[in-house]
């Protein structure tokens, strides 16, 4: 599980801050523009006469004016690009809210049946469906097509009864002639509570409170 997290509104006040700086910034750079066009023109203004502002040093002050100038210009365009971004970035992470996200992660049992995505290996002649309980042990066992089909735990006992809510995780063992091939962890779908963002990575906290990175995500459906 990943932990240690920033939220989106965390996220949202870094960037209201850093576009309120750049706001500032740039307000300096087009008052130093404006104070520097005021300076240029009184200067050429009351030059005297016989000793004219020299055509090098009036180049120069020109450069820097353009300098002036495409800085203001490029802060412009740097606020407008970063407003832009962040707009964008907020409505990726709040497409995921409310979306079932499959992934392997220990899913949330609370009544409902559970959907399961088993992956077998070819090779195999049986395989069969494991289920834990947060503590590591087997609840539930039964044998499943070879086959990627969805499967579905329905968390009752063998009485009917409903199990006890909370996560339970489900892996694949894949057989052939009696002989275990493979246990493996099998994907679930987890409904999406939460976008967060850390290191520039998105991160999905599910219905369970479990947190898993964006990219492990392998299918993404409407919530049923």
């Amino acid at each position: 599980m990943v932990t240690n997290v920033t939220s989106t509104s965390a996220s949202s006040q870094q960037q209201q801050a850093a576009q309120t700086g750049s706001a500032q910034e740039n307000r300096s750079l087009s008052s130093d523009f404006n104070t520097f066009i005021r300076m240029l023109t009184t200067q050429a203004k009351y030059q005297d006469p016989l000793e004219p502002l020299d055509s090098s040093e009036y180049a120069a002050q020109l450069a820097q004016f353009s300098m002036v100038e495409q800085q203001t210009k490029t802060n412009d365009m740097l606020t407008a690009l970063v407003e832009k971004l962040g707009a964008t970035d907020m409505a990726k992470l709040s497409s995921w809210i409310d979306k079932q996200a499959r992934a392997v992660a220990p899913a949330n049992f609370v009544g409902a049946p559970v959907t399961v995505s088993p992956a077998p290996l070819a090779a195999a002649d049986k395989a069969y469906l494991v289920v834990r309980d947060a503590q590591g042990e087997i609840v539930d066992r039964y044998q499943v097509p070879v086959s990627a089909e969805p499967v579905v735990w329905t968390g009752k006992e063998s009485d009917g009864s409903e199990r006890e809510h909370g996560l339970y995780s489900f892996t694949i063992q894949s057989y052939k002639a009696d002989e275990l091939l493979l246990d493996e962890a099998a994907a679930v779908y987890h409904t999406v509570r939460e976008a967060q963002v850390e290191n520039g990575e998105v991160i999905l906290i599910l219905d369970g409170g479990q947190a898993i990175l964006a990219s492990m995500v392998t299918a993404v459906r409407a919530n049923s």
